[in-house]
């Protein structure tokens, strides 16, 4: 029993141990989000088209860069080379989608040359990458 005369001590609210949960699950939010996107091609500037769509079937993936390079599922290759390795990467009964990812600064004529090298493979299917502006 307290006598009337002293005080109640101050309430207190210990907040270290609440910063230390908020900081743990915003670390697992950052690092969950990281692993959210699948990118098979080389990072390059797209250009925009209010009518895209999304693709949601196995695709392989051609990335010609700002400087005109080519690139497999980012592995280097060149337009001699492209239709055979597109063709060994076929399998019998599945036939992908090849995505042409070209960044914007690209020469319109690097781009019809290598789609006029990938559609002399048979059944294939050309899609374009771009994204909403």
């Amino acid at each position: 029993m307290r006598l009337p005369t002293e005080p109640d001590p101050p309430p207190q609210i210990n907040i270290v141990p609440m910063i230390d949960v908020i900081f743990a699950i915003l670390t697992f939010f950052i690092m969950s989000t990281l692993f959210l996107t699948r990118s098979q091609g080389l990072p390059v500037n797209l250009p925009g088209a209010m009518t895209s769509e999304v693709q949601q079937q196995q695709q392989v993936v051609v990335t010609i860069d700002a400087e005109g390079n080519l690139s497999i599922d980012r592995q280097p290759t060149t337009l001699e080379t492209l239709d055979a390795q597109i063709q060994s990467l076929l399998t019998a009964g599945n036939i992908p989608t090849v995505v042409i990812n070209a960044d914007t600064n690209v020469s319109h004529g690097k781009v019809v040359a290598v789609m006029d090298r990938l559609r002399t493979i048979p059944g294939v299917r050309l899609a374009i990458a771009t994204q909403r502006p």
